[in-house]
């Protein structure tokens, strides 16, 4: 994946869309998790977190365009340490995450945002193996209208093929008349066992 390559001397942050599973205001949790928080809740964990990373904070002087001038979009799954496997840097790319990391009507918001206020042109689609989405069907929006009264307006995206959902995506994506740029669009798999990506054909 040629545009990792990095000949910048102007880095920009990225700008990061990215859907959290976590609870953010729980009580401590029982069990082994419970090692992992010292007080509280987990957010103030994470705020005790910031404030030591503000402590040693220096401002890098960057602009929001991202360097090699890519949007990622991926799922939001836990395991996905996606600027270690890509190799990026903070500044490198624009990074859009969501549940199954497929292309919805606000994802194809965020690239257009992207693209035509930020100047990327590259887009690259992560799905990954074992995705919680292969699990689960729309029949969930029914389940959730049968407990709180209300039928959800959004689609569960759930799907079967990890590959063709990858296809669909980049179709999604292809097809938008709000992106300036859609020649360069790949999408891929991410094995959460050996950390590979295998690219998906779009025909």
């Amino acid at each position: 994946m040629t545009f990792f390559v990095h000949s910048h001397t102007e880095p920009a942050p990225s700008v990061t869309s990215t859907v959290m599973g976590m609870t953010t205001s729980a009580s401590v949790p029982a069990g082994p998790e419970a090692a992992m928080v010292t007080g509280g809740t987990v957010t103030d964990r994470l705020v005790e977190a910031n404030e030591r990373y503000a402590a040693a904070f220096a401002d890098p002087g960057m602009d929001a365009r991202p360097v090699l001038h890519v949007a990622v979009v991926a799922c939001m799954d836990a395991r996905l340490d996606l600027h270690a496997a890509l190799g990026l840097e903070l500044g490198d790319c624009h990074t859009i995450r969501n549940a199954g990391g497929v292309v919805t009507d606000d994802v194809i918001r965020s690239l257009t945002i992207s693209q035509r206020k930020l100047g990327t042109r590259s887009v690259v689609l992560i799905h990954h193996t074992g995705c919680g989405l292969e699990s689960i069907t729309e029949d969930f929006r029914t389940e959730l209208e049968m407990e709180v009264g209300q039928r959800p307006a959004w689609a569960v995206e759930s799907f079967r093929d990890v590959d063709q959902d990858v296809r669909q995506s980049m179709q999604r994506v292809r097809t938008s008349p709000f992106l300036l740029h859609t020649d360069d669009v790949r999408g891929f798999v991410f094995d959460v066992k050996t950390g590979l990506l295998r690219e998906i054909d779009p025909a």
